[in-house]
C-alpha cells in the first residue's frame, strides 16, 4: 500500500472518530419520508374541511326539510354523516399516535369524501341537485397535494360517480303547488349558494396548503444545504487529516537535520547561521505543531481524547496554548462566567476557538480579547478585536463557504467550519460590528451539552 493510500485510510478513520464525537450525520428529520410534517399538516386541513361540511349539511338539511318543505331521508343522510364524523376521530386519533402520512393517507381521505358526497347527493336529487359542484373542492385539493397520476385517479373516480348520479338517484319529493318558475328560481338560488361555498373554501384551503407546502420546501432546501455543507467538510476534513499525515515525516526529517546542524561547529561558529539554524527550528516547530493541532481535531495525535476540567480552566488553557502556539502575548482574557462549571474539554471546540482567535489576530494584530460569560443555562465565548470589522456582505453570508475579506483563492472556510462545528454542538454563532470600530464573534453553547 502505498503512503498516499495508507494516509487517506488514516484519514477517514480519523474523521468517522470526529464524526461520531461530534454528533455528525444526517441533519435532524434526513433520511425520514421528506413530507411527514407537512402531510400531517395537510391531514390536519381535510380534517377541518371534514368538520365544516358536517355542519354545513346539517344546516342544508335543516333549510330544506324544515324550511322548503322537501322530504329527505333523514336516516340514511344521518348515517353518511356518523360515518364523516367516525373518520374524522379515526383520522385524529392517526395522527395523535404518530402515523405516517403519505400520499396514499390523503388519497383515501379525499376519496372518502368524495364517496360521501356522492352518498349524500344520491339521496337528494342525484345530478340535479345544484350542490354536484363541491365535487371541484374535492379535486382542487387533489390537485395541490397529490401527484400528477393520483390526481388523475380521483378525477376519473369523481366523473364515474357524477356519471352514476346521472343514471341512478333517489328522486326529490317536491311539494304541491310549486310552479316550474318557483323550482327553477330555488335551483339557481341553490346553485349560487354552492359557488359561494366552493369559492370560500377553494381559497381558504388552499392558500393554507399552499402555505404547508412552501413551508415544507423551505424545510427541504435547509436539509439539502445542510447536507451539502456537511459533505463539504468531511472532504475538506479528508484532505487536511491525509496532508497532515503526509506532511509529518518531512517535518520530523528537517527537526533532525537542523538538530545536527546546531551539534556542527563548523556551523555553530558563526552566530548569524547559528540564529538563522534557530529561528529554523521554530518554524519548523509551529509547523509540527499546526499539524498535531489538524490531528488533535481528529482525537488521531496520541490516542488524545476529551476530558475533564471546568469552564475557567479550559478557557485559561485554551488562551495560554494559543498564545505559545502563535507567539503572540496580545490575548486578553475576561472572565465573567461566575461560579465555575465542570465541563467536558473537547478538541473540536478548542480548534473552532483557535479558528476565530486566529481570525481576530490577522485583523487586529496589537489587540485581541477573550470573554466568558453565563446566560442561564449557556456559555457565551465572544472574541474582540479592533480591526476593521465585517463587510455588511460577510456578516449577510456568515457561515457560507468562500465568505472572506481577506482576498485570498479558496479562503472564506474559518467561519464556515466554525458554524457548521457549533450547529453540532447544538450552539449558535453571531458576528457583529462595534459602534466604534472592531468586531465581536460570539459562540453560544447550552452547558448541558458540554457538562458530564
Amino acid at each position: 500500500m502505498t503512503d498516499w493510500a495508507e494516509s487517506r485510510r488514516k484519514a477517514r478513520e480519523i474523521l468517522t472518530d470526529t464524526a461520531r464525537r461530534l454528533g455528525a450525520g444526517p441533519p435532524a428529520g434526513f433520511g425520514e419520508p421528506d413530507d411527514q410534517e407537512g402531510g400531517r399538516q395537510n391531514l390536519l386541513l381535510l380534517v377541518q374541511l371534514r368538520w365544516i361540511a358536517v355542519a354545513g349539511q346539517v344546516m342544508t338539511i335543516a333549510v330544506v326539510q324544515g324550511g322548503l318543505g322537501i322530504a329527505l331521508p333523514l336516516g340514511p343522510m344521518a348515517v353518511v354523516l356518523i360515518g364523516l364524523v367516525l373518520l374524522n376521530f379515526v383520522s385524529v386519533g392517526w395522527l395523535a399516535r404518530g402515523g405516517s402520512v403519505t400520499e396514499g393517507v390523503l388519497f383515501v381521505a379525499l376519496l372518502l369524501d368524495v364517496v360521501a358526497l356522492t352518498a349524500q347527493l344520491y339521496l337528494s336529487g342525484g345530478a340535479t341537485n345544484p350542490f354536484t359542484s363541491l365535487f371541484l373542492l374535492q379535486l382542487t385539493l387533489a390537485a395541490v397535494l397529490l401527484s400528477s397520476r393520483a390526481t388523475l385517479a380521483l378525477v376519473a373516480l369523481t366523473t364515474a360517480a357524477l356519471g352514476l348520479l346521472m343514471l341512478a338517484h333517489r328522486p326529490l319529493v317536491l311539494p304541491q303547488g310549486d310552479g316550474e318558475d318557483e323550482l327553477f328560481r330555488l335551483y339557481l338560488v341553490g346553485m349560487l349558494v354552492g359557488f359561494v361555498i366552493d369559492a370560500a373554501l377553494i381559497a381558504v384551503f388552499v392558500t393554507r396548503v399552499s402555505r404547508n407546502l412552501r413551508r415544507q420546501d423551505a424545510r427541504l432546501a435547509d436539509l439539502r444545504q445542510r447536507a451539502a455543507e456537511e459533505d463539504h467538510i468531511v472532504r475538506m476534513g479528508l484532505l487536511a487529516s491525509g496532508a497532515a499525515h503526509e506532511l509529518g515525516t518531512p517535518l520530523s526529517s528537517l527537526s533532525v537535520i537542523l538538530g545536527d546542524w546546531r551539534r556542527m561547529p563548523e556551523l555553530t561558529a558563526s552566530p548569524d547561521i547559528a540564529r538563522e539554524i534557530e529561528e529554523m527550528q521554530e518554524a519548523v516547530g509551529r509547523c509540527k505543531a499546526i499539524v498535531t493541532g489538524i490531528l488533535l481535531a481528529a482525537g488521531a495525535a496520541r490516542g488524545e481524547a476529551p476530558h475533564l476540567t471546568t469552564v475557567r480552566g479550559f478557557v485559561t488553557e485554551l488562551a495560554g496554548d494559543w498564545r505559545r502556539m502563535r507567539s503572540c502575548f496580545c490575548l486578553q482574557v475576561r472572565d465573567e462566567f461566575g461560579d465555575d462549571e465542570e465541563i467536558v474539554s473537547d478538541t473540536a471546540l478548542k480548534q473552532v476557538l483557535f479558528n476565530v482567535l486566529d481570525n481576530a489576530l490577522d485583523m487586529s494584530p496589537n489587540f485581541v480579547e477573550l470573554a466568558a460569560l453565563r446566560d442561564g443555562d449557556t456559555l457565551r465565548l465572544s472574541v474582540t478585536d479592533r480591526g476593521p470589522g465585517f463587510a455588511p456582505e460577510m456578516l449577510a453570508r456568515l457561515g457560507q463557504p468562500y465568505t472572506s475579506s481577506k482576498g485570498r483563492l479558496g479562503g472564506g472556510l474559518g467561519l464556515f467550519l466554525v458554524v457548521n462545528v457549533v450547529r453540532k454542538l447544538g450552539g449558535t454563532v453571531e458576528a457583529r460590528n462595534r459602534s466604534y470600530g472592531g468586531a465581536v464573534v460570539t459562540i453560544s453553547l447550552p452547558l448541558s451539552g458540554l457538562t458530564v
